[in-house]
Formats: C-alpha cells, structure tokens, sequence
C-alpha cells in the first residue's frame, strides 16, 4: 500500500475530488491507483475539460456528488490559499479537506501562545550546521525576506486595484493572473513579461503592454517587502566568516529586479544569486543542479522555508537541507491567533500580513523557555496591539470632519496629542488646534448651579471631600476648618466653588480667544468620556461643538445636556467587546508627555499639575506612539484608500491579544494606569 493510500484508507472505494491541476496531481493520480474513485480534479479558474485521464468540475459540482473528501495537491502556501477559498463550503457540506500530506485544511486551530509541540533552530544551532558545510544558499520569499501581505496572491489584487484607478478594467484579473502563471509552470519556470503575455492574449486586453504590468507588480511587490532581520543577519556573518554565500530562488522577476529587491532588504553581501526564470527551471526541476554545476563547493547547505521546493528539492540535488519556518507557518501553528475568520478584504489581509511580519518576524522562535510568543519593545507593543484600532479610529474620524463640514476641530488633551498627530498626518484640510483642557479644568471653570455641584459630586471621588474639593475644584481647605467641618457636605462649599469658577472661567476664555478659531460647526474630540468636559467647555465657547468619540459612556444618562455626540463604538456595540475593558490601557498610550491642565493664569497660560509619571513611563508611551506612527505611516503607504475597510472585530483580536502574547518589555510592565479625576491608581499588570 503506498503512503497515500495508507494516510486515506478510510476514504478508500468512496468518491473524492482532487484540487489542482499541475504536476503534482498528475503523481497523485499515480500513486492512489484505482483504490479511490476520483470523480474529477478541482481549480479556482476552471470548471470544465479535461487533464490527466479526469474531468475538470466545479467545487460546486464535487459537493453536490458528494465526495468524501478533496484532497489538494499543491505546495504549502498555496494549500492556505485553497483552504481560504473552499474551506467554509467543505465544513457545510462535511466533506474533509486535506493535503498530501494528511494535514487537516478544515481544522479551525485553538489559539495557542508558544510553540511548545514544534521543533525549530535556534539562531546559533542554524549557524552551527551552516559552518559545517562550504557553500551555504537561501531561499529568498519567506526565508530573507517577506510581504507584509497575508497571501502572496494578495499582490495581484492591489495590481489589480492600480489599474482600476487608471481606468483599465480587467475582469477576474487576479484569477487571470494566477492562471496564467499556473499554465505556462507546467512546462518551465517563466518570466513575468511572459506571464502577462500569456494573460493578454489570453484575455484579449488591448489596453495595456505585457511589460507595463510586469513593471507594475514588480514595483508594487518591491514595496511590500521587508527583511527577516535574524536571517539576514546570520547569511552576513557566513559572507563575513567566509562562507560562500547564495541565493537560489523560484521568481518570475529577473536578476536586476531581484538585486534591487535585496538592496532595498539591506541585503548586498552574497556570492551569486540563482533566479529559477533566468535558467527556465524551478527548485523541482533543475534549479539546484544548475546551481552546483556553476559553483565550486566541497559540501553545501540550502535555508528555506518550503518543505517541496526547498528540502526535498535540495536533497534530491545531494545538498542538506535545513527549513526554518515563515511567518505563516507560525501564524497557523497558532492557531491564527484568532484572526483567521477576518480575512475577507484586502485591507485585513494587509493588516494580519503587517502583523505576522512584525510578529514572527524571526524564525528563531525556540531561544526561550516555553517557546513564547513574545513582543519586546515599547514600540512593538504599540505597532502590534494598539496601532490597528487607532488607525481605524482616525479614519473614521477623518470621514466625520468632511460629513458634517467642520470648521475647526480641537483635540482634547491629553488624549488627544497623538491622535491629533495622525490626523493632520491624514489631512490638514480642516484646521486642528490642540486643546489645553481636562475634566477638571473644565469643571472649575463651567460650573454654574447646585446642579452642577451635584453632577460633579455624583461621580465617586476615591478620597475625603477635601482632597476632592482640592483636585476637582482647586479649593484648599485648612487644617483646622477640616476639623470644624468634619461632616461637611460639598454643598456646603457651593459658594466657594462658584467664586472659583468666575475667575477660572474669566482666564480660561482668555486662553480660547488667543487659538483663533473660526465661527461655526467645531468638532470636540474626547477619546472615552460620558460628554463632561464637552458639557463645561460648550459653556465657554461661541462655537457649537460636535463631539466626535472613540466610546461614548453612559450615553443613556447624558440624555437632555445637550450634547451632540457622535462615537466610533456605539452602545451596542460595545456590550460584546474587549474594548470596554482595555481602554484605559489605550488611554495610557495615547496620552502626553505634559501633565494634566488644571487651570490657567490671568494671561491665559495653562497652569498644569504635578507630574505624577516616572522618566521611564513617559520614555514608554513614546516609544509605543512611535510604533503605532509607524504602523499609520505603513498602513497608508500599502493599502490604497479604495480598498481600505473598517473592521473593528478585526482591530479588538489585535487588541485582546495583549493579553496573551508573552511582553518583556519591563517599563511597559511597570507603568501605572492613572486617573486624576478619580484619584486611582492601578498597575498596568493588573490590567493584562
């Protein structure tokens, strides 16, 4: 019985389809004999003819027969692809979906954390093996380097989306591309001009030249790679021990293109670089013995991530082989980490490829105890966790200031400092003022009745009336006056409170008239509030100010003040999210180096608090704005405004998330989640 007939046997005499239609088919055919009955092969781009001695059907053909089974025979990330198309149809139906190699392609992962049931290298047992041998080679895509896009199929549709801006239609062109690409890999590994030669006539597309779009992908591609860090940086120290050092990899892209690919990576130390299009042979067909035959080496070593091309092709040519895994690997190792349900748009699987980037980055995975996920930096942390819902955030805030017309918009400090920054990153259209203010600020200088008091009063302060007529109103209360009004009320110190508020309000305005803002609609950014400093500042200013929120609280209870807001996350929405439970760690990164206002002078100078933050905390957050204006920058840069989606599920996983992946970084650890107006203090631990 052959291996594939042994891996299956319970699907043995039962109806199954097989999903692709390359060479790899045409070996399984082979091997599982007449045992299974295959009632016909399976492709995303065609539905009928014929190949191999079967018929070509649809999916929807094959589940209605039904089969068992379809098993696809295909490489490793194009299996992913498959399992991302067909995946949901085969869980409905109940039809098992496998690989040759007998891996479930329906099974929804558990998330785990660590890769305690995988075996990897560790960086240096990888530099111990690669000093054993003479010549040592690397793959490229997914070993040196990867895209910050989740498929690699991903790059035809952002082509796809540059030619549409330029008013070149091409129907199903990702399909058409791949096809295209599948078709002329039967007989030899192609060029890319080649490729969309094929696809042109083909297609019948008059509108543009075979060489225009392969330049296209070629640039589009070029700017979604970065360097895998570790792995470059151990083929330097080979090329710098003295180590042959290559480059052998299956692309369509010429070896100009690949030169300037690894030049934008960092990456200019190598011996030679073999591109399977420039010899008309892949990894499985020659390219490594082409590649032995023109170099002169007494024992070799190849580096890849994929198990067909790069081990077994290896091998086959007498060269050892060592795999080490690419980011998707691990993504699916665990578990997708809960991502997996949200890849429908391309924006998500921009997003989840920025992540895996950023995250699996290296493929030494194993140097700790336990084989945690971990992030380590400050920056990281705010890249990874935090820097997708704000990116969101801000655009939907962009698309609020344009629906109603704003005039002028105020970023409340201190939640607003980098908010405000990625804002007018986004579009300084609209003009944008950074507002010195606080709750508390704006409670001194609004308040107008008892009913004020009582409002302000309502809301818990953690600490004896004094210290709250201290903090929230700016009134110092002696000694001894505490003693005789030990059983004191706040309302017994109304008027006190309303002398206060003339003068505060008096310099407050003074500070307002010197920001120069245009006469009408304003829009008022909080990030998380119930609408109090909207209410007090809408007291001070002449200007109707339209609250625009990340998560307006107790909305319910703000009903009749007047208050015209608008929020990112509504009511409902929040009831079944993470978010109302981590945002005050949000809170934490947002905020600004400058401690909060309390009041202003009588030239209209903010008068602040004492800082309560350490060197250390302040550098922290920094740091995380610094990844997350990071994260802004990129997101912009790959993905194209037309197909960029909201996906707030999406950005709550990557939040949730902190509280899973393994952080190192000690600062982050150690800060305090403040809140003034309450007089709490907690430690960020405890949040996690």
């Amino acid at each position: 019985m052959s291996d594939l007939q042994e891996v299956f046997s319970e699907y043995m005499g039962g109806k199954i389809a097989i999903y692709g239609l390359g060479v790899e088919t045409e070996r399984v055919l082979a091997e599982i004999g007449e045992k299974f009955q295959v009632i016909g092969l399976l492709d995303s781009y065609h539905s009928s003819g014929s190949l191999y001695g079967k018929p070509i059907i649809s999916v929807e053909r094959a589940a209605a027969e039904p089969v068992k089974m379809i098993l696809v025979a295909a490489r490793p990330g194009s299996c992913r692809a498959i399992a991302r198309r067909i995946g949901g149809l085969c869980r409905e139906k109940q039809i098992a979906l496998f690989d040759t190699r007998g891996n479930d392609l329906s099974d929804t992962r558990r998330i785990a954390y660590n890769f305690k049931n995988l075996l990897g290298y560790t960086r240096g047992q990888m530099m111990q093996e690669a000093m054993l041998c003479d010549a040592v080679s690397f793959d490229l895509f997914d070993t040196l380097i990867m895209r910050q896009v989740l498929f690699s199929e991903d790059v035809f549709d952002l082509v796809d989306d540059r030619l549409r801006q330029h008013g070149i239609m091409i129907d199903d062109f990702a399909a058409r591309r791949m096809a295209s690409e599948k078709e002329l890999s039967k007989e030899r590994a192609p060029r890319l001009t080649e490729i969309y030669s094929h696809m042109k006539q083909a297609c019948h597309i008059p509108e543009i030249e075979p060489e225009q779009m392969a330049v296209l992908e070629w640039e589009i591609d070029c700017g979604l790679v970065v360097p895998r860090r570790e792995v470059c940086r151990l083929l330097s120290d080979l090329e710098a021990r003295g180590k042959k050092v290559y480059i052998v990899t299956d692309s369509y892209y010429n070896k100009k293109q690949i030169v300037r690919i690894l030049k934008k990576c960092g990456i200019t130390h190598y011996t030679n670089i073999f591109v399977s299009c420039e010899y008309g042979v892949g990894k499985t067909q020659g390219l490594f013995r082409e590649f032995k035959e023109m170099t002169d080496a007494w024992s070799y070593l190849h580096i890849g991530d994929d198990v067909t091309a790069d081990v077994e092709g290896a091998e086959k040519n007498g060269i050892r082989a060592c795999r080490i895994y690419s980011g998707m690997d691990f993504l699916e190792h665990a578990g997708y980490m809960g991502l997996w349900d949200y890849t429908q748009h391309l924006s998500d699987r921009i997003r989840i490829g920025m992540f895996v980037a950023n995250v699996f980055n290296s493929p030494f995975q194993f140097e700790t105890e336990g084989h945690r996920i971990g992030v380590h930096t400050a920056y990281d942390i705010g890249y990874v966790f935090f820097a997708p819902m704000i990116c969101d955030f801000v655009l939907w805030f962009r698309e609020q200031a344009e629906k109603y017309q704003l005039e002028n918009i105020l970023f409340c400090a201190r939640d607003g400092y980098l908010v405000k920054q990625l804002y007018d990153e986004l579009c300084n259209r609209i003009s944008s003022t950074y507002l010195l203010t606080s709750r508390m600020a704006a409670i001194r200088a609004g308040m107008e009745s008892e009913t004020d008091i009582r409002y302000v009063g309502n809301m818990k302060f953690s600490g004896s009336l004094f210290e709250q007529l201290e903090e929230r109103f700016g009134i110092q209360v002696s000694t001894a006056q505490r003693q005789k009004d030990g059983q004191a009320d706040i309302m017994d110190y109304a008027q006190e409170i309303f002398d206060r508020a003339i003068v505060s309000r008096k310099n407050y305005c003074t500070y307002i008239e010197r920001l120069g803002l245009k006469e009408g609609e304003t829009g008022f950014f909080d990030f998380v509030a119930k609408g109090t400093t909207q209410m007090y500042m809408g007291r001070l200013m002449k200007q109707h100010l339209k609250g625009i929120y990340f998560l307006h609280l107790e909305k319910e209870q703000m009903q009749g003040k007047g208050l015209d807001i608008v929020s990112f996350y509504n009511t409902e929405e929040m009831n079944n999210s993470v978010i109302f439970q981590d945002y005050y760690i949000l809170e934490t990164m947002l905020t600004a180096p400058m401690p909060s206002v309390r009041e202003f002078d009588e030239n209209g100078n903010p008068m602040y608090a004492e800082e309560t933050r350490r060197e250390s905390d302040i550098r922290c957050f920094q740091e995380a704005q610094e990844g997350i204006r990071g994260y802004f920058r990129e997101y912009l840069k790959l993905c194209p405004i037309s197909v960029r989606r909201t996906n707030k599920r999406l950005d709550e996983i990557f939040l949730a998330l902190v509280h899973g992946i393994e952080i190192t970084d000690n600062d982050f650890l150690n800060l305090k989640v403040e809140d003034p107006f309450f007089n709490r203090m907690t430690d960020m631990t405890d949040m996690l």
